[in-house]
């Protein structure tokens, strides 16, 4: 982490220090996109202080992540396993990998994060170096995550790499574009020279990989029809399968039920709008009819049971001045 803070100029101490350029899971999630077509390369610092229970909910993309711990302890999850990542530690998260992440206490626990699309390095047409290095990355089955640490001579290389990638794009010197492609192919050249020999997650049950893409299919119905009355039936019908499959689905993927990511996500998006318009005047009972609820005392309820305090009390003591600012500590998803 020195490196990264030692070629910061004093610009960018101050913004830290400001938290000017610190971005909120959420605020990526809706986009959906990082970086833009010509530089397809987002970097991050964030802070899960600043997320609600201290998580980043559940959720995936099309580019690679790689998250590099700065502070604290943090929980990274996948459909199948769990790792704990610690200072000095980083963690790579393939294409398409369904994860989470949590700090294990409620200390401090910050981390860089540079998400990036290989085609950034490879580019868009199909050629010999992407059958050479791209694909055997994206056809690994078994490489949907894997934890790097200083203390290994191959690892410290690739986190040096990235190291530098992160400092470019926080300063962001003339020709940073360039440079960070330098430093992602230096990145890549070290991890796929070991691909035989990385440490991966053991081979997944035959479920695994049938279980993501159901759940994640499934998550976007619940996003899309959230405020509808939607039933079990109606959500496994989604999928094409029982309800008693996608209960199990579910509980294997994310270790809770679909009716119960459905009701903490409603909660999560009363909470959102609540952030984004504080001065609003809707009242308790159009809100809750707003994200789905037809019972406002069974919203309450469940409103109490995950943040630990009414909507009311919510509104007009958690939120504070400015709370639809990308910095609200409440702007982070529940999942």
């Amino acid at each position: 982490m020195d490196k990264i803070l030692t070629v910061m100029d004093q610009e960018t101490e101050e913004q830290v220090a400001r938290h000017d350029w610190i971005e909120t899971y959420g605020n990526l999630y809706e986009k959906k996109t990082f970086g833009t077509l010509d530089y397809p390369v987002s970097v991050y610092y964030l802070d899960l202080r600043k997320s609600y229970m201290n998580r980043i909910r559940w959720h995936w993309h099309e580019e690679m992540e790689i998250i590099i711990i700065n502070d604290g302890i943090a929980e990274v999850s996948t459909d199948d396993s769990t790792y704990t990542i610690e200072p000095g530690q980083g963690v790579i998260i393939n294409q398409n990998v369904m994860h989470s992440i949590y700090s294990l206490n409620e200390n401090n626990c910050t981390f860089y994060s540079i998400v990036f699309h290989p085609d950034f390095i490879f580019g868009h047409k199909v050629s010999s170096l992407h059958a050479q290095f791209l694909l055997p990355i994206q056809n690994f089955q078994l490489f949907k995550i894997m934890v790097l640490n200083e203390k290994n001579t191959w690892h410290e290389r690739m986190i040096d790499a990235l190291n530098d990638a992160i400092a470019a794009n926080m300063t962001k010197p003339f020709g940073y574009e360039i440079a960070t492609k330098g430093h992602l192919c230096r990145f890549w050249a070290e991890l796929v020279s070991r691909l035989p020999q990385m440490n991966t997650v053991p081979a997944p049950s035959p479920h695994t990989s049938l279980d993501e893409q159901r759940v994640k299919q499934a998550m976007l119905y619940i996003r899309t029809h959230h405020a509808e009355p939607i039933s079990l039936e109606e959500i496994a019908g989604s999928v094409h399968i029982s309800k008693s499959e996608c209960c199990r689905c579910f509980s294997r993927t994310l270790q809770m039920t679909p009716f119960e990511y459905l009701m903490k996500y409603r909660i999560f998006e009363a909470t959102k709008k609540m952030t984004e318009h504080p001065q609003a005047s809707m009242s308790i009972a159009d809100l809750a009819s707003s994200v789905g609820f037809n019972n406002t005392s069974y919203f309450n309820k469940l409103f109490k049971k995950y943040l630990g305090c009414t909507p009311t009390y919510y509104r007009t003591h958690k939120l504070p001045a400015g709370a639809n600012d990308s910095t609200s500590p409440f702007s982070i998803p529940l999942m």
